[in-house]
């Protein structure tokens, strides 16, 4: 049964090569099945000057409604860099929660 949602606008950010973005995109695809009116997207930074335009905090960046999943700040110099979750990249589960967090606060 899907959950029945206002829209969510989900971003995720990656560059070609980063070994921890298809995990990551797997697993935010594998969230959404339980949601409609996702506004889902992929990013691919392929230079410092996107990393610049779209604020970059590494390689892969989730994004949900324009927060970053983990609340880490923009950083001030954006580069192509990997980016470091401190629990490790984020679960179906943990996805799904933050999804649910999001919608509420649309309300």
């Amino acid at each position: 049964m899907k959950l029945k949602s206002k829209v969510i606008k989900i971003e995720l950010q990656h560059f070609t090569g980063c070994p921890n973005a298809p995990v990551l995109i797997e697993r935010v695809k594998a969230a959404m099945k339980d949601f409609d009116n996702i506004d889902y997207k992929e990013v691919l930074v392929d230079s410092n000057q996107k990393a610049e335009g779209v604020k970059f905090r590494g390689s892969p960046t989730l994004l949900i409604n324009g927060e970053d999943f983990e609340n880490q700040l923009e950083p001030e110099s954006p580069a192509l860099s990997c980016r470091y979750y401190i629990n490790g990249l984020p679960g179906v589960e943990e996805i799904k929660n933050k999804i649910i967090q999001a919608e509420r606060l649309l309300k």
